[in-house]
């Protein structure tokens, strides 16, 4: 198995008749998977999503992939496949687009659909292509035909991109359950085909590689809901991501089976389920869904809530509700079913939700207490029944951290793949398909791009480091006066503390030494601003680390006069 070294430089040009696979996001993490392929100078994408941020980067809306190596080559863009419409797979979509509002959009109905609703936000109308299972489409040098896949989303899609170098097959998210709602099964007779054909390199789904077995089938879930229903005897909130359109449907339908009216909550419901019911993808029986306002009208033993929060996201309807911080007040007897996944990250703050919802009385259902969710992805025993019908002579696990592609290249190798034919790679790195064997080459700038309000890349590491300092430990702001003719401080120093634990009167303790250290310095010719600064900074520091053993953020300030 091939992997990354930090050591790794620029790739070399590609060679004639090969084929360039460079991964900016969605290797070594749970989300923002953008993958790009190059054949022949053309380059074609397929997904561009964002990751939503941790605890440790505060302030921060979304990350999107870096395109900072394709920004100089927007123009050789072919188009952008989306294999779903779930966010990690679209949601930067609008931000690409931005700087080149042209590229042509690919994907199934359903998924443009989503694409164009976030899109018409952003005021940009996209050139697109719609596209379904079985299809076959010349973009470019690539010769794309689409396999329907299972997935926690309707309408998801792989693609068997054919070049002169070969074909590559890249799964998107995948599952094989196979009595799934929409009976829209994983076309293994597709693959089979494929894998008649030859694969030269498939790119597959790792995020469950580390689960053995099989993922139970989706409509598993409708018993256990149906006996949440008929115990619960006040108000149900539902909580999922805004676009699982199977999860909801399963809700609607025990909602419609125990007499109870639904409301969405949250735009991106409201919206996404919207979009999926116009499309048929969403079965509502007539008056089931009401306006979230007529709610007041109804007892509470007849209402449903769904919403997004899933994942403790401090803003989601959710959260706010825990926090009472929405319109929707808990109270004692309200049932709460959290039905998705725990994205790893995002635990700690699902919990902090739970623990927040349980103290106003809800009784909380979630996945550690029922099975109110099963996955969307392939486990373990998929993989192996997968890799065995597909037969790739080489292995690129794609879609999840570390240990996922790890244990995901495994499997490869259980089922057959050469050890030497297996490139695990992280965001960055170049892969090169050339004479039937693929191996990494280089590696691209591929880090973390942050969206902050309106502003997309301005914040970086160093701000993040700031901002945690002040959230852990505060800040401590000196303000001094000096006579730059003299040296001597005329005003101050004046000290106040805002979040260090720290009371101003505190501070009079080490006010002399800063003075004594201002006026040892003056004596030594020292009187630019900068540095005395740098010695207030010193000086102070020590002392709040030797008294408290902290360390805030001090900011300085000496005006001279």
């Amino acid at each position: 198995m091939s992997h990354p070294h930090p050591e790794l430089g620029p790739p070399p040009p590609l060679p004639e008749g090969g084929l360039r696979v460079t991964p900016l996001g969605g290797l070594g993490e749970i989300g923002r998977n953008m993958t790009v392929f190059e054949y022949g100078g053309r380059l074609l994408i397929v997904d561009c999503g964002v990751l939503f941020p941790e605890e440790e980067q505060p302030g921060i809306d979304l990350i999107l992939p870096d395109f900072s190596s394709i920004r100089d080559r927007l123009d050789d863009i072919e188009g952008i496949v989306l294999t779903h419409g779930h966010e990690d797979h679209i949601g930067g979509v609008p931000f690409l687009l931005r700087e080149k509002p042209d590229i042509p959009l690919i994907g199934s109905k359903l998924t443009l659909a989503l694409i164009e609703a976030k899109l018409q936000e952003h005021r940009i109308r996209p050139y697109t292509l719609q596209v379904a299972e079985g299809q076959r489409e010349r973009i470019g040098p690539f010769d794309c035909e689409f396999v329907a896949v299972n997935h926690s989303i309707p309408d998801a899609l792989a693609v068997a991109i054919r070049t002169p170098a070969g074909m590559a097959v890249h799964t998107g998210d995948f599952k094989m359950d196979q009595l799934p709602l929409d009976r829209r099964l994983t076309d293994l007779h597709a693959f089979a085909r494929l894998s008649e054909e030859g694969i030269d390199l498939l790119l597959s789904d790792s995020t469950n590689a580390e689960v053995p077995g099989f993922v139970p089938p989706e409509r598993d879930i409708s018993n256990v809901l149906r006996q949440v229903f008929a115990g619960a005897r006040k108000r149900i909130i539902v909580a999922s991501f805004a676009s699982h359109v199977h999860r909801i449907q399963q809700i609607l339908d025990a909602a419609y089976e125990y007499g109870r009216r639904v409301a969405f909550v949250g735009r991106s419901m409201v919206r996404n389920m919207g979009i999926a019911r116009d499309l048929g993808y969403l079965k509502v029986p007539p008056g089931l869904v009401v306006d979230v306002k007529t709610l007041d009208d109804l007892p509470d033993s007849e209402v449903v809530l769904v919403c997004t929060g899933s994942q403790g996201e401090p803003m989601a309807a959710l959260s706010r509700m825990a926090n009472r911080d929405h319109q929707i007040r808990i109270v004692e007897g309200d049932t709460v079913i959290l039905a998705s996944s725990l994205i790893p990250g995002n635990e700690n703050a699902v919990y902090r939700v739970i623990n927040g919802l349980t103290r106003w009385g809800a009784n909380v259902v979630h996945k550690g207490n029922a099975k109110v969710h099963v996955s969307g992805h392939a486990s373990a025993g998929e993989l192996l029944y997968f890799y065995n019908i597909c037969r790739p002579k080489n292995l690129m696990p794609v879609h999840g951290e570390w240990r996922h592609l790890r244990a995901n290249a495994e499997l490869g190798a259980l089922t057959g793949v050469p050890h030497d034919r297996i490139v695990i790679a992280e965001d960055g790195v170049v892969v090169d398909l050339v004479q039937g064997k693929a191996k990494i080459s280089g590696k691209v700038q591929a880090g973390y791009v942050y969206v902050d309000g309106l502003s997309v890349g301005d914040v970086g590491e160093p701000a993040l480091k700031d901002r945690k300092i002040l959230g852990d430990e505060g800040i401590i702001s000196v303000f001094v006066v000096m006579d730059a003719s003299t040296g001597k401080i005329t005003g101050g120093p004046h000290i106040q503390a805002r979040g260090s634990g720290i009371e101003d009167s505190a501070f009079v303790d080490v006010i002399p030494r800063i003075t004594e250290a201002l006026e040892r310095s003056a004596q030594d010719g020292v009187v630019e601003a900068h540095q005395l600064q740098q010695l207030v900074r010193r000086t102070l520091g020590k002392w709040v680390s030797d008294t408290y053993r902290r360390r805030p953020m001090i900011l300085p300030v000496v005006v001279e006069v």
